[in-house]
Order: structure tokens, then sequence, then C-alpha cells
């Protein structure tokens, strides 16, 4: 892997330990972050040793959301033209959007950790994650709304699913502050932990039990529930049968079958 300027990635078997690395800025998300994180879960995607993703971030805050920094350079280029303002506007976007939506559409599951501040454009990123836990002291808001605009990369696509709708509503029109215990409440994390040692510890237990399932099975489940949120009851059962036509023919299964009759634990190839 490539060094990183915005990123920290770490291997730990086959579990990526990916951090937002920018402290002294609570890991505001610059030009380079969002040029760094695309072509990184690209690259997770299609290493086969990688199982899984834990998304995490150093200094003690997930993030402080949009670097203003990025939004100065954006007004640089803007010029007297309406029309054309628009459509760079548009286009920057879209590039971001497409950053984020590498994270969701990553064929791994990707377990997000959240200690301290995650603002703004950290909630579009844990939004984008499968799993997502905090320490007790986080915090989450969807600050966009503060700054005379709605957030368009991904909270207000992702988690009327995750929250519902009525709670995302009041949410992202008051830029209110949500601690752990709400967001958990919410079911915006599945898990709040003590302190962030020990959200460390307890998401790396998750992640290694996921780990050491099938990765074909693990894959094909998160497809399958991915595939759902958009299609029919009919659809999906159709989908399914098709998939696992394919991927029931794998040695996975068989060694699932022996361990279970065994108890023992089987080792999958990556």
């Amino acid at each position: 892997m490539p060094a990183y300027q915005t990123l920290d990635v770490q291997y730990r078997e086959a579990i990526a330990y990916v951090r937002l690395n920018r402290p002294e800025k609570r890991n505001a998300m610059n030009q380079m972050f969002w040029d760094e994180l695309g072509p990184l879960f690209q690259a997770l995607d299609e290493n086969d040793a990688v199982r899984l993703v834990v998304l995490g971030a150093h200094g003690g805050h997930f993030s402080a959301g949009l670097d203003l920094a990025l939004l100065g350079q954006l007004a640089a280029r803007m010029g007297p033209d309406a029309g054309r303002n628009a459509r760079l506007l548009r286009r920057q976007i879209l590039r971001l959007q497409s950053v984020f939506n590498r994270v969701a559409q990553c064929t791994k599951p990707v377990l997000s950790a959240t200690s301290g501040h995650c603002l703004g454009a950290g909630v579009d990123l844990i939004a984008a994650c499968d799993l997502r836990y905090c320490s007790a002291e986080a915090n989450f808001c969807i600050k966009e709304i503060d700054m005379g605009m709605a957030a368009d990369v991904g909270t207000l696509q992702r988690l009327p699913r995750i929250v519902g709708e009525g709670r995302l509503r009041e949410w992202a029109y008051t830029g209110c502050d949500i601690n752990a215990q709400e967001a958990l409440a919410a079911g915006l994390v599945n898990r709040v932990y003590d302190t962030e040692a020990a959200l460390e510890e307890g998401v790396f237990a998750i992640a290694r039990a996921i780990a050491a399932k099938s990765p074909l099975a693990v894959q094909g489940s998160k497809r399958m529930i991915d595939y759902m949120r958009d299609h029919r009851i009919d659809d999906g059962l159709d989908y399914v049968a098709t998939w696992n036509a394919a991927m029931l023919q794998s040695a996975d299964l068989k060694r699932a079958m022996a361990a279970t009759l065994t108890r023992t634990c089987a080792e999958y190839d990556d």
C-alpha cells in the first residue's frame, strides 16, 4: 500500500485498520483526504487477504467534518456565470459522493469506531459503514444546517433506513448534538463502550469473529442485505437463489459443515 498523508492504514491479520490521521485538525476532511480514501477502499476491496475493514481515527475525535479550506478553494474557482458555477459545484459534490460510495459499496463489511466529535461529513462517512460503534463520550451532529446548506454526501439518503425518517428530520433540521446513548437508542450505533480503549478492543473482537467466517458467506450476506434496500422480497429471494446456486459449490460449505459436526473451528481460504 502507498504512504498516506491523511490516513493511517494497518493490517491485523485479515482486518484492515484504517484511521483518519489529521489529529491537529480534528481530522477535518481536506482535499487530500478525499483523494486518498477512494483509491484506498478500492484497493482494500480488491485485496482478497482483507476480509473486513475497521474505520477509526487518531486524536480523540473522529472528524470535525469537511475542511472549510476546501470550500474556500472551491469558491475561488467560481466566476460570474451562475450556470457554470452550478456545473462546477455539481461536479464537486458528485466527486465527494463517489468517495463515500466506495466505502458503502465495498464488498467487505466496514465497521466504524467513533470517539469524540463526529460532525457533518463525519456522519456521512459512518452512514456509509455496515456497523457503527462508539465510546461513551462520543457525540454526533448533522452540522450542515448551521452552514446554510443541506447535507449532500450521504447522510440524508442513508440514515432514513438506519434511524427512521422522523428522527433524522429532527436531527437534520435542528443541527442538534446527539450523544452516545441517544445514538444507541436511535440505532445509529450498535453498541456503546465505556472508553476509547474499550471501544477499540470491543470492535476488534467483533471484527475477528466476522473475519473467522467464510469470506464468501459474509460478502454474500452483505450483498443480499444491500440488494433488499431497493427491491421487493420476491426479487430478493430470486436473487439469493441465483447467488447461492454458485456459492454453495464452494469448499467453504463442506468445511463449515465438518466443523459443526466435529465442534471445531473451520479455516477458510481468502
